[in-house]
């Protein structure tokens, strides 16, 4: 199975190296492929020039992620209520490439893959949707003690998935020369739908004054769900060689688009937290304590499915991750009486923040544990 070495990058320069000889004496990586439930051939070391050369000196790996420390700048600005701001059709711009990128990426790699090897992954990414939901509603229901229309949103936002979380993992990941399989975006897209249909079973049952076409025209045809699907059809018709002339747009400035989409986010994080603070500690905790929890899970059904360390890291990732563009707009057609503002404040203001600063090392290190503890390698 093909692994991503972490961010997308450019396909010739990867394709000049792969021809390109060791010279005598030096070590080089090479990560050889798998079939789903089985781990990789070998791994080699790594010169340590080499490893300089790909992800940078020791100091500057020693400290925060820079794209992190964007989304801080943008959570510090917003709290100094700076005059600060990204033009929306700059962040609509940076939402589209960031999305088809992502999108293309898992595409390409599809055409590489007989789909029936995959379809189990599928199903079970599918279900994980299904359950992640039905464990935080009665959380919030008898614990944080919210009427059930909003205990419904608030589980569907967690069920779901963040496409910014995903993006910074997959970056976490490069800058670490993590490999991980290929086909991860195919899950993003996946997660999308189960909790939002979860969260309207919870919050009204299944009646027939539910909207469900008009449901499923805003989860299949918002913008989100047509840029990724899109984006994995054109990569998976174009292959690998069609899309190297779009290499230079979508793949080389990835890093950066989500430097400048990250200080958007901290900006609109930081416009939550009035709501955060009016609702008191408990949003606190189980913006902190589910996604903990969804994360373990997500790592154990990672290994369980013969993903690798950073496969299973990225899959522990997003169910560990809460939407705040897919499900928002489901729930408010289809429950409009629930507070939009409860559940961006936890999925927004706690979460999404939690998860890029400390959140996505933590699942990684609920990946190594349980592969270490299943007996798994790489």
């Amino acid at each position: 199975m093909a692994r991503w070495a972490g961010a997308p990058h450019d396909a010739r320069a990867s394709r000049a190296a792969a021809r390109s000889q060791p010279e005598k004496g030096a070590d080089q990586t090479r990560i050889a492929g798998s079939s789903i439930g089985k781990r990789p051939r070998g791994i080699e070391r790594t010169s340590e020039l080499e490893c300089e050369r790909r992800i940078g000196p020791p100091q500057a790996r020693a400290g925060l992620d820079p794209i992190i420390l964007f989304f801080l700048l943008g959570v510090l600005a917003g709290v100094a209520q700076s005059d600060l701001r990204l033009p929306p059709q700059v962040y609509e711009l940076l939402s589209i490439l960031l999305l088809l990128s992502i999108g293309l990426k898992g595409g390409k790699e599809l055409a590489a893959q007989p789909f029936m090897e995959l379809f189990p992954q599928m199903a079970a990414v599918v279900v994980m949707g299904i359950v992640l939901p039905l464990l935080a509603y009665p959380v919030l229901r008898t614990l944080g003690r919210f009427r059930r229309v909003d205990a419904a949103s608030i589980a569907a936002h967690y069920g779901s998935v963040s496409v910014g979380t995903f993006a910074v993992a997959l970056a976490y990941l490069g800058s670490r020369q993590i490999a991980f399989e290929e086909h991860m975006p195919v899950f993003v897209v996946l997660l999308e739908m189960p909790a939002i249909l979860v969260g309207i079973v919870l919050a009204r049952g299944v009646t027939k004054d539910t909207q469900w076409g008009q449901v499923a025209h805003e989860v299949m045809l918002g913008k989100s769900m047509v840029l990724m699907l899109g984006g994995l059809i054109i990569g998976w018709i174009a292959g690998a060689d069609g899309l190297d002339p779009l290499s230079p747009l979508f793949f080389d400035l990835f890093k950066g688009v989500l430097a400048l989409f990250l200080l958007e986010m901290g900006l609109v994080t930081a416009s939550q937290l009035g709501a955060l603070r009016r609702r008191g500690i408990f949003l606190v905790l189980f913006g902190v304590g589910m996604p903990l929890v969804s994360g373990a899970i997500g790592a154990v059904l990672g290994a369980g499915l013969g993903l690798s360390i950073g496969g299973t890291a990225v899959l522990a990732t997003l169910a560990a991750s809460a939407s705040y563009i897919a499900v928002p707009a489901a729930m408010r057609i289809s429950v409009p009486e629930a507070k939009p503002t409860l559940s961006l404040a936890a999925s927004l203001g706690v979460t999404f923040p939690f998860n890029v600063v400390l959140g996505i090392p933590i699942y990684l290190y609920y990946a190594e544990r349980v592969h270490a503890l299943f007996g798994l390698s790489g």
